[in-house]
């Protein structure tokens, strides 16, 4: 008897005469949107290409606390003002990256490294996860990447932002690893890998796994027990919140706080944009949820997050923003849980936020490096081993972010200055100051101002006892310090020689920048 069989089901797209191919659900499967979206990846770095010197608020503070920590006490003149105190805690991964790159690169240059990497790492984990978890990319990815520059990496929250990207990363590994005997294992120190960068992108990447589990298991129970490899940094993490001073501190007006947080999610430089692109990530989601196509793994998460940024207070550990940092990750995952294959010629459109706000902070960085160029010419005046009493005016009220706010802590990245503008909290940060007659720390160079009010300096308490005082603002000062001369003045700053104290500076003549 002859058998029937059956023809095989042809794959869809082939030809009659070429037999079918069996893929693998989550197979690498190029094609020319997925290369696509590969490209906004590495082009989300295009701001720190452009722009010489990154135009973040916190950098340059990063910057002097990597000049400290590298230099090993051994410049007499820098240890004498400063000391470090290396910590294993879970706010190192920059800290930790910038040692290979510094030795290989420099100091200013590895740093800019860092900066090109996070949101290029970011895009990238973007498609992992969707890809772990849908074998392609689709609008999700592409929509996620206009998130990428929010307020936690233009503010320079480094350790934070790369931390969110390796979560990403080992999310996608977790979920590529369902089954494994050895997934448990493994992620003992991939868990603890990611809390060494920050606690917070460790918390993000359990908020994650967690939601994931709990739409596998429908048991939420289950779901909690299951995220057990991450559990090992959970003591440190107690412990160094209960020991770090301001830790649980909501501040004053907390909803009030909590609206301007949401309202600026997306803040950068254009407010009708920046506005009209929060509400979009906020709608976003719920828009799918309607048309089911929204993936519950990952709405989850999203969902979780948001409700923790309103929970959290802002001042979580000793780290300030810990609630809005979460808010930008929350838009991310709500946008990368939209589960959908368009049509072709929707597939731009979901481009078009990210090329548009990529564009603003790229033409932005651009044009306030520049400023920052100009700024730094004034120590050319500034001998090594100075005091240098930074000051800066800062308006309030404002859509944009103040770029300038740690602009002094160059001088000592360039001139071993001791100056007001670091981040040296005992506790909280490793700067340490070696100085009891000086003890001024970010926030003493800020004045906080409304409209066209100028600053008095007359009084200012760092200036009593520094060389140089470096004024950082677009109006000039309404009085100064008694004998205060001005010795270098660009667009937004003044570099002002101090008397008597100019009778002790350091013999040795100022060194040209180069």
């Amino acid at each position: 008897m002859v058998e029937h069989r059956s023809p095989k089901p042809r794959a869809v797209g082939s030809s009659p005469s070429t037999p079918a191919t069996t893929r693998r659900p989550h197979a690498w499967t190029p094609d020319w949107w997925t290369l696509a979206v590969l490209a906004m990846a590495i082009l989300a770095c295009l701001p720190a290409i452009i722009a010489h010197y990154p135009q973040m608020t916190d950098f340059p503070a990063h910057l002097a606390r990597w000049y400290v920590m590298l230099d090993y006490g051994q410049n007499p003149v820098l240890a004498k003002y400063y000391g470090f105190r290396l910590a294993w805690s879970g706010n190192l991964g920059a800290d930790l990256l910038i040692f290979p790159l510094s030795w290989l690169f420099g100091l200013e240059v590895g740093g800019r490294i860092i900066v090109v990497l996070i949101p290029v790492l970011t895009g990238l984990g973007l498609i992992s996860v969707e890809r772990a978890l849908r074998g392609r990319t689709g609008i999700g990815a592409a929509l996620a990447m206009a998130t990428i520059w929010s307020p936690a990496l233009l503010m320079g929250f480094l350790n934070f932002t790369l931390s969110v990207a390796l979560a990403l990363f080992a999310f996608a590994f977790w979920v590529k690893s369902a089954g494994a005997k050895w997934r448990a294992a493994a992620f003992v120190p991939i868990g603890l890998l990611v809390w060494l960068c920050h606690q917070s992108g460790w918390g993000v990447l359990g908020v994650m796994v967690f939601a994931y589990e709990w739409r596998q298991r429908r048991n939420l129970i289950s779901a909690a027990l299951a995220t057990y490899p991450l559990w090992l940094p959970i003591v440190p993490t107690l412990l160094a919140g209960a020991q770090a001073p301001g830790s649980l501190d909501y501040g004053k007006r907390v909803m009030l706080v909590k609206w301007v947080e949401w309202k600026t999610a997306l803040r950068d430089q254009v407010k009708w944009l920046d506005l009209s692109s929060a509400v979009l990530f906020a709608g976003l989601p719920f828009v799918a949820l309607l048309w089911r196509r929204l993936d519950g793994r990952l709405a989850w998460a999203a969902l979780i997050t948001a409700v923790l940024a309103i929970v959290i207070p802002r001042h979580l550990g000793g780290g300030d923003y810990a609630d809005y940092r979460l808010i930008g990750v929350a838009l991310m995952l709500g946008a990368l849980a939209i589960d959908w294959r368009p049509p072709v010629w929707v597939m731009p459109l979901a481009a078009l936020p990210f090329l548009v706000r990529l564009t603003v902070t790229t033409l932005s960085w651009q044009a306030h490096s520049h400023d920052v160029a100009q700024m730094l010419r004034g120590l050319d005046h500034v001998p090594r081993g100075a005091r240098v009493a930074s000051a800066v005016r800062e308006p309030m009220g404002g859509w944009r972010t103040f770029l300038f706010g740690h602009i002094g802590c160059y001088s000592t990245v360039r001139r071993d200055a001791l100056t007001n503008a670091h981040f040296a909290i005992p506790g909280v940060h490793m700067l340490e100051l070696r100085t009891p007659e000086w003890n001024f720390t970010d926030p003493s160079q800020r004045f906080m101002v409304r409209g066209p009010k100028t600053v008095d300096l007359a009084d200012f308490g760092p200036a009593k006892t520094a060389d140089f005082l470096w004024y950082i603002g677009e109006l000039d000062p309404a009085s100064l310090p008694a004998g205060a001369e001005e010795i270098y003045r660009s667009r937004h700053s003044i570099m002002y020689r101090l008397h008597p104290a100019a009778a002790q500076l350091p013999a040795k003549p100022a060194e040209p920048l180069h």
